[in-house]
């Protein structure tokens, strides 16, 4: 299976559909009027699928087992032809459309069991996904601005050559993939004065985003976040919380983070941990929801 543990909850749609397309008027008159001899079409059909919905994992091998959290079956008759909508919801890290595609064929496949004795010309066609909503689909349009970062991997020991950065290449890939250039990538020591001079280089630079990464631990040597908060016009909280609300759904230890996001003019600025799993999972919390801040911002300079 798909590794999704990195993924986050989202809310994920999916509608699928499938016509069913019978031989004869007499079938449609008989489905609609519940004569038909196995009993009412419509409810096993529907029953049929909401079952399959839910049995999905247990019957294609890499789905993996999810809440429904909806789920509904709509049929509409168009001379000989049923068709069949359905629609599934979940809160989770990965989409429905499987869901929603096996269950419409359940559905489909249920109808063609029930009618086949009074109906032997009876087709199934049309098995497709119409729509689908949450997920990296819904956030295409925040990855589409030419945006610029710099890096700065703040620690002393990298800095003086004895250990190699690790942390700030994971953020400097992850960057590239959610379409975000580089400019420039700096390894400084962990010093206030350091720190704080070159955000202010970066800044005057125009680069749309600033990521620090060390200095966030409880040593009284790591002084990164001291260093950027009096620098910030204002905090953003939500991004602070959730990059812990994160960390701590995969290691008790995130409790004690001290990572910091705020926003200097235009220019976002995160101060992220600097292990490498801590960088790394404090990126996946936030992107690539948290480029949706650069289309606020455009919004309100169009204002």
């Amino acid at each position: 299976m798909v590794d999704i543990t990195f993924k986050q909850f989202s809310l994920r749609k999916a509608i699928a559909k499938a016509v069913v397309e019978v031989s004869a008027q007499s079938t449609i008159e008989a489905l609609i009027n519940n004569q038909v001899p196995k009993g009412q079409v419509f409810e096993m059909a529907k029953t049929a699928g909401l079952f399959a919905v839910k049995k999905t994992s247990d019957l294609i091998p890499d789905c993996h087992p999810l809440p429904v959290e909806y789920c509904a079956v709509h049929y509409d008759i168009k001379d000989l032809e049923i068709h069949i909508r359905m629609e599934v919801h979940t809160i989770y890290k990965t989409g429905v459309e499987v869901e929603a595609m096996h269950g419409v064929s359940v559905v489909a496949l249920t109808m063609y069991d029930m009618l086949k004795p009074i109906d032997k010309g009876i087709v199934i066609r049309d098995i497709s996904l119409q729509e689908k909503v949450g997920g990296k689909t819904d956030l295409k349009k925040d990855l589409q601005a030419e945006l610029r970062a710099q890096v700065i991997v703040c620690s002393d020991t990298i800095s003086a050559g004895k250990k190699e950065d690790q942390a700030g290449k994971n953020i400097m890939g992850l960057l590239e993939k959610f379409q975000v250039q580089v400019a420039d990538y700096k390894v400084i020591p962990d010093e206030k004065e350091i720190i704080q001079e070159q955000i202010w280089q970066a800044v005057s630079n125009k680069v749309n985003l600033i990521i620090l990464t060390g200095g966030t631990g409880l040593s009284p040597r790591d002084v990164t976040p001291e260093a950027v908060i009096p620098l910030l016009d204002r905090r953003l909280p939500g991004v602070e919380e959730a990059i812990r609300s994160y960390g701590q759904q995969r290691t008790a230890y995130a409790m004690l983070s001290r990572s910091v996001a705020g926003m200097i003019a235009q220019t976002l600025v995160l101060a992220l941990p600097g292990s490498s799993r801590g960088a790394l999972e404090s990126m996946q919390a936030i992107f690539p929801g948290i480029l949706h801040i650069f289309q606020v911002n455009k919004g309100q300079r169009h204002e």
